[in-house]
């Protein structure tokens, strides 16, 4: 069974309107905040020493967090950590398999088949692709702060932070830089600015494919299973990183290969690179969050994902019907966790919580001299600035998506471009002209899908009589509007565009459509930059504000940076029952028996019938309490001793939430356990190198 359009449609309207959840029982003055609230994505430079040490019993010293960190790596989008002194490297599937669909050679389905190098030479390199390994995270703020502090204006201290950061990069690339080395120097604001970070991180780019499973096991379940639990899916990868001489890398911090698994009740650390979250915003932030940004997001993605997967039900061409898979799939995983945060920001309760947390910020500054007059009116001034960016709620659910390069109209794109190439300052001419030459054409069909969905974006955003609906629609449907614009427009081929970019095609109707809306789009373009620059100048005054009364206890806002979070194993109730912390193999037997062949729960054939000496008992997916978040995929689960026990793919329905806040109590994070990976590599994909390799971290070729 697949979603249907009418589910979409369901999911559009429930986005528009999530009901709050338990007003009735909780009264925001009374309700208080927990200590963990705003997470535990710990970095390495506040390493949080004293407390894994007291509160799990062990030495989490230097050496400790060292050795966590070097073994821990980030690739595009995601995280990996080394597995052997040999370069060897896991991840989640998911992080990789547009590049597994991209290595298929003639002939070949990798992500139907699955993949398998039986000889250190059949290791197939990832074009394009790299790893970094975290040498040192080093707090800058001081020389950072000081670089700025002369500077008189905004231009000024622009430059200033520029200047800074480069000089800092080269220091830091001299004092780490060992021959054959690859290094970068990343400087990361941390406390929305209020801190700076330096990162140095070895990249590994020569990168190449071990083993990955087939994507029926790694995504089994497909979308409906997607951010819950009970779990059952192989999301696994196996690289290796290789050096410059172009022979396996020598990894000497690796993370051994935790064969023995976890229990009820286990510490486990995930080491990765959580995405943004929004924990540190404030509530009138919060409420325009609840109220126009996530509504307007997720009516664009469900209607997209319909759309797509509408157009794949009429392809027959089987690669053409995979990348598509691959897009849906990847908008699918923005679209989902959407509902949830919007959920628990119609929670009365989480947002007491919160507004507890915003609250007792408040008292604190007011308490202190030397806070109050510079932050005391922080949060009112910030409420101003969600006033004035409502005020564009309207252009926002009309056109805010109008560039989307994965799944807006190339129609209206190269329109918009046209337009800025036509009338844009010089200086910014060639810059508009590169963005117009990279959009590319979509096939026509479901060009006409994503127009029409365009067109339907601006009439339900300004109703049926406005002129912009009028010119949009001309008393037609969406899909009527969008097949005689495609018909009229000259915008469909390269020699089109060019000349439309010269100005040759006044005329054109997607030309004309689109240039009468842009006094509007660009107006709030601007004013949108403008608050948003605004609030960047608050938020990180509340950061300095914050760091200044909570220290590192309260941990920065995830961003894409090495971070280290702690967890205990353990189930949770759930729809008036109980879910295990671990599930096995026979579960997943359990669902595909009972959904049957051609389902989102489907196995490749060399699973349908479980393959001899496959232990259905072995544990498959286990969750614990850890403080995990997209860009987390792929992040290593380890044990006090280092060991890797399992790999991050995903978090559970009620763990959407931690993009504003972090509840232990309800939310998990979802794993692949190591003791199914090794199972799958022994006894059905007969990669017998790969687990000597893991299990002695001996390289065989």
């Amino acid at each position: 069974m697949r979603p249907s359009r009418r589910s979409f449609l369901f999911a559009i309207a429930l986005l528009a309107a999530v009901p709050a959840q338990g007003a009735a029982q909780v009264n925001p003055d009374t309700v208080r905040a927990g200590v963990f609230d705003l997470g535990k994505m710990w970095t390495f430079e506040y390493a949080p020493a004293q407390y894994f040490s007291e509160t799990y019993g062990f030495t989490a010293d230097s050496a400790w967090f060292a050795r966590a960190r070097l073994a821990a790596l980030r690739i595009p989008g995601c995280s990996a950590g080394f597995v052997s002194p040999n370069g060897l490297v896991v991840t989640n599937h998911h992080c990789v398999r547009g590049t597994v669909n991209q290595l298929s050679r003639r002939g070949e389905t990798l992500l139907d088949s699955g993949f398998v190098a039986r000889t250190l030479d059949e290791e197939r390199r990832i074009p394009g692709y790299y790893a970094d390994q975290l040498l040192a995270a080093v707090d800058v703020t001081a020389e950072m702060d000081a670089a700025v502090a002369a500077a008189r204006d905004d231009a000024a201290r622009a430059q200033a932070r520029r200047d800074a950061s480069t000089a800092i990069q080269a220091r830091l690339r001299q004092q780490f830089l060992q021959p054959g080395d690859s290094l970068w120097v990343q400087i990361m604001p941390l406390y929305n600015g209020a801190r700076t970070s330096a990162y140095v991180f070895r990249r590994y780019t020569d990168i190449r494919l071990v083993v990955a499973a087939e994507l029926a096991m790694a995504n089994f379940g497909g979308d409906w299973d997607n951010f819950t639990y009970p779990r059952y899916d192989l999301d696994f990868a196996v690289l290796r990183a290789y050096g410059p001489d172009g022979q396996p890398a020598r990894t000497p911090a690796y993370f051994g290969w935790g064969s023995d698994g976890v229990r009820p009740g286990d510490v486990v650390f995930v080491i990765g690179n959580p995405g943004a979250t929004r924990r540190l915003t404030t509530m009138s932030q919060l409420e325009t969050q609840r109220d126009v940004t996530l509504p307007i997001q997720g009516r664009f993605l469900a209607s997209r994902i319909a759309a797509l997967r509408a157009h794949r039900e009429a392809i027959r061409d089987e690669d053409y019907r995979r990348n598509l898979l691959v897009q849906i799939l990847g908008l699918s995983n923005s679209w989902k966790p959407i509902g949830g945060r919007l959920e628990g920001l119609n929670d009365a309760g989480i947002m007491a919580r919160r507004r507890d947390i915003e609250r007792t910020l408040q008292d604190s500054i007011r308490a202190r001299s030397d806070l109050r007059s510079r932050y005391s009116s922080l949060f009112d001034r910030m409420a101003d600035l969600q006033r004035q960016r409502r005020r564009y709620a309207t252009a926002a659910a009309a056109f805010s998506q109008l560039v989307n390069a994965s799944a807006g109209s190339a129609t209206l794109q190269l329109a918009y471009w046209v337009y800025r190439v036509q009338n844009g300052p010089a200086d910014s001419v060639a810059a508009f002209r590169q963005r117009l030459m990279r959009v590319g054409a979509r096939p026509p069909a479901l060009e006409a899908r994503f127009l029409a969905l365009a067109l339907e974006d601006v009439a339900r955003a300004y109703g049926p009589n406005h002129a912009f609906t009028r010119a949009a629609l001309g008393g037609r449907t969406p899909s009527e509007s969008a097949e005689a614009l495609l018909a009229a427009t000259a915008l469909t081929d390269t020699a089109g565009v060019r000349r439309a970019a010269a100005g040759e095609l006044p005329e054109d109707p997607a030309v004309r459509m689109v240039a009468g809306w842009m006094p509007t789009i660009l107006e709030a373009e601007r004013e949108t930059a403008r608050i948003g620059a605004a609030e960047a100048e608050l938020a990180a005054d509340l950061g300095r504000a914050r760091f200044a009364v909570f220290g590192s206890a309260v941990p920065p806002d995830g961003s894409f940076s090495p971070r280290i979070a702690d967890g205990v194993v353990q189930g949770y109730e759930y729809n008036g029952t109980l879910a295990p912390p671990v599930t096995t193999f026979f579960g997943m037997y359990d669902r595909f028996r009972s959904h049957g062949v051609g389902t989102e729960w489907d196995m490749p054939h060399r699973w349908r019938t479980p393959p001899a000496g496959l232990d259905l008992g072995t544990p498959l997916n286990f969750v614990s309490t850890a403080d995990s978040y997209g860009g987390n995929s792929g992040s290593p689960a380890v044990t006090k001793d280092l060991r890797l026990v399992g790999l991050n793919f995903d978090r559970n329905i009620n763990g959407l939430v931690r993009d504003y806040i972090y509840l232990p109590e309800r939310g998990r994070n979802v794993m692949v356990d190591a003791r199914a990976i090794q199972a799958a590599l022994q006894v059905v994909y007969r990669a017998d190198r790969i687990v000597q390799e893991l299990l002695t971290g001996t390289l065989a070729r």
